[in-house]
């Protein structure tokens, strides 16, 4: 009677579906060097059997078959699934971890190794500004309050909730409608401002999310945008915190301007922002010397 392990020979696996079979396969790829994986017609099918054996697991987090193959390809090529007692059901487990990272990076907007740490994976997924049904301010208190601490401008505050008129929304989207007015490419302007508004909602202020973005190195590289574009362009958006300028429209920065009431069309006349935004324009900072 024949063995429950014992391998097909259609010529599909070529024996390799069997544990011990798939370690002299990559045991022999190993001792054959780094061109072997591109060369030998044997390492081709089993990628094109990994696919098809992972490909549930796959889209089930939302996957492509061949990601799933490739986290199957990183596992195989380890020391330690030669070593094991069942390769296979290392790789298995290798791949869902990874597919689990991979699910969670998408929707946390980051890379897939901070996915695999607890401290970021605790995060809920990113959402889009936009699609929160209440205001932003009855729903966080950093718009409502001053951001840098000025007795100058308490009565901003008022003056937000005094205008029930002007919503999140409409705000959000003039910010975008003005970046890209003044040069900004628009799915960066809109990436890049949904961002600012994500990182503000999960703050207690705007000079918390000023200070919290200004360090984030990660979401400035996901955006690809350049490091002086970057910090020029929460100056605008979220207002600048030097001390200097306390109660000035630089200050206050273009959202909670709008928030307060100032229209689009009057922030297009202000000279000054229009050359601030102009000059933090990615292509305009990179193509400065």
């Amino acid at each position: 009677m024949p063995q429950r392990n014992t391998p097909r020979r259609d010529g599909r696996g070529r024996g390799f579906e069997n544990s011990e079979r798939l370690r002299e396969l990559l045991t022999r790829l190993d001792a054959e060097g780094p061109d072997a994986w591109r060369n030998d017609p044997v390492a081709t099918e089993l990628m094109r059997y990994a696919a098809d054996k992972y490909a549930a697991l796959a889209r089930k987090h939302g996957l492509d078959p061949w990601e799933a193959a490739t986290a199957a390809f990183e596992a195989m090529r380890a020391p330690s699934v030669r070593r094991a007692d069942d390769p296979w059901a290392v790789i298995t487990r290798a791949v869902q971890i990874t597919c689990i990272a991979e699910n969670r990076a998408n929707g946390l907007l980051c890379s897939v190794h901070q996915a695999r740490r607890p401290r970021y994976s605790s995060f809920h997924d990113a959402e889009r500004f936009s699609d929160r049904e209440n205001l932003l301010t009855d729903y966080h208190p950093a718009f409502r309050a001053d951001p840098f601490t000025d007795d100058d401008e308490d009565d901003a505050d008022d003056e937000v909730e005094a205008s029930g008129a002007t919503g999140v929304e409409s705000a959000v989207e003039d910010t975008i409608a003005l970046l890209c007015w003044y040069g900004w490419e628009p799915v960066v302007a809109r990436a890049a401002i949904e961002c600012i508004c994500a990182r503000l909602a999960e703050s207690v202020s705007r000079a918390g999310a000023y200070e919290s973005l200004r360090r984030d190195r990660h979401a400035r590289a996901l955006l690809d945008i350049p490091a002086p574009s970057w910090y020029r362009l929460l100056r605008i958006v979220l207002g600048s915190p030097d001390a200097s300028l306390t109660g000035t429209n630089a200050s206050r920065g273009v959202l909670l301007r709008l928030l307060i009431g100032e229209s689009l069309r009057h922030l297009l006349t202000d000279v000054d922002l229009a050359v601030a935004v102009t000059v933090a324009a990615p292509g305009v900072m990179r193509g400065r010397p």
